[in-house]
């Protein structure tokens, strides 16, 4: 059963940094092309950033150049270091994996800036 678990949410000031990790279980994480996407209320879920199964990464312009995605693939782990957080970057954080049709999400992680 493929399962991701996302953690690293929690409440920041403006201009700082947070790093959100998810753990895949029951998938090869290296075949998968892996994504970070949020939800704020009221809004739709959007695409952050992804990283291609050849570690490829693609950013929305609203992030590039203050987060960064990554993987291990040996940890089955991914990464989302977020630098010079905004209040605008408050939403549900959620992990999303891709692979030959196939298509799972984890639970999310709150993250919240704010003063």
């Amino acid at each position: 059963q493929v399962q991701l678990v996302e953690s690293g949410g929690g409440l920041v000031q403006p201009g700082e940094s947070l790093a959100l990790s998810c753990a895949a279980y029951g998938i090869m994480l290296k075949f998968y092309t892996m994504a970070w996407y949020r939800q704020a209320p009221g809004k739709q879920r959007e695409l952050v950033a992804e990283i291609s199964s050849g570690d490829t990464t693609n950013y929305v312009d609203f992030v590039k150049g203050r987060f960064d995605i990554s993987r291990d693939n040996a940890k089955s782990t991914v990464y989302l270091h977020m630098n010079d957080l905004k209040p605008e970057d408050t939403a549900v954080y959620y992990c999303n994996g891709k692979w030959r049709g196939f298509e799972d999400w984890g639970q999310g992680t709150q993250v919240t800036v704010s003063s």
